[in-house]
């Protein structure tokens, strides 16, 4: 992106930043947006151009967790230096997050993205096609802030479509589907409905789905590179190998995501409830309030799984991310009473030093 005069509002600043920003504003500093995160830099488009710029030394010491660290998406308060470069004071209140468990044994909150409104969750028409993978993603961007859409690609290779959508619709009855062949170019314009000015969309959906073949369509140039995936089972290399936010041509933003090889829920429950509100009617309907939904009489649920008004596999896997979210709340509440002592040890030490300071001067 060249370092050309912009119009922030073109970008997604509106008067929500413009009143987080007021007390920055006083101080000198300027607002800006990530667009990129290569390790410890930071590719940010601000009034003045694109500014490459790193934390300062207070935000990292300030920052409680790593969640509060810019991602692509976030507004941040700049204070620019020489040679085009920044140092980012401050990361504004978001308007919107998509969260996910960082890979591994910790448990700690990735945030991905930030101050997305419309998120395309893209699933292949293919060998890729997988139902409980978009249930999955319902999942993690229910309390996101965001809109989720729900596209399905490649329905040129697909001979079973209509069966396709009737399965996506049976789980996801209030969310958009479209679906579409990006890459005989087809289909895309019922998406363009999202592509605003001042707009921002993010693309999630594994690897090989086709989301960087939808972003070169919209833009009208090969500018992401495109991996071919394997016959056998429709998988492809991770060819976005970072995110990116990118602007497009009628104004608006589109971030560009990684396939995600480890997708880890960050919830509180209630985005389990919201993605299989047709299980949670039904519970409310069993005779006991406490009913597990397995041997007891007047069970709404196993009536309708007997009748076949509610399928099986919808309602084990509802148990399993139920089961998911629960241990990950008891992980995180380990996490917290483990964090507060090692702060508290933190402070006995800092008020040790202050007073063995003073004692040494007098």
């Amino acid at each position: 992106m060249d370092n050309s005069s912009i119009d922030l509002e073109t970008i997604g600043w509106d008067s929500y930043f413009e009143d987080n920003f007021t007390e920055f504003k006083e101080e000198g500093f300027i607002p800006g947006r990530i667009t990129e995160v290569q390790r410890k830099s930071f590719m940010v488009i601000t009034e003045l151009g694109e500014i490459e710029s790193r934390v300062s030394g207070k935000f990292r010491f300030n920052s409680q967790d790593k969640s509060n660290f810019p991602v692509v998406g976030d507004w941040v308060a700049i204070k620019t230096e020489i040679n085009n470069k920044g140092t980012i004071q401050e990361v504004l209140p978001r308007k919107s997050k998509f969260s996910r468990k960082i890979a591994g044994k910790l448990t700690e909150e990735q945030v991905l993205l930030a101050n997305v409104d419309v998120v395309l969750i893209v699933s292949g028409l293919d060998h890729d096609f997988n139902i409980q993978r978009i249930e999955r993603y319902l999942t993690l961007v229910s309390k996101s802030g965001a809109r989720p859409v729900i596209v399905l690609n490649k329905s040129d290779i697909c001979e079973d479509i209509d069966q396709k959508l009737e399965e996506v619709k049976k789980i996801a009855s209030n969310v958009p589907i479209h679906n579409l062949s990006a890459e005989l170019n087809e289909g895309l314009d019922s998406i363009e409905q999202y592509l605003e000015k001042g707009k921002t969309i993010a693309l999630l959906g594994s690897s090989g789905v086709g989301k960087s073949t939808i972003i070169n369509k919209l833009l009208g140039t090969n500018r992401q590179k495109v991996s071919s995936v394997r016959k056998s089972d429709s998988h492809g290399r991770h060819t976005t190998t970072f995110r990116e936010m990118i602007m497009l041509p009628n104004g608006g933003m589109i971030i560009d995501n990684p396939g995600m090889r480890e997708l880890q829920l960050w919830s509180d429950g209630e985005d389990v409830s919201d993605v299989f509100s047709d299980i949670e009617l039904l519970s409310d309907k069993c005779r006991f309030s406490d009913c597990t939904h397995i041997s007891e009489p007047g069970c709404a649920v196993k009536d309708a799984i007997e009748k076949g008004e509610l399928e099986a596999r919808r309602y084990e896997h509802y148990l399993k991310l139920k089961k998911e979210i629960e241990y990950l709340n008891i992980k995180k509440n380990e996490m917290g009473r483990v964090t507060e002592k090692a702060r508290g040890r933190g402070m006995s030490k800092k008020i040790k030093l202050i007073r063995k300071m003073r004692s040494d001067k007098y």
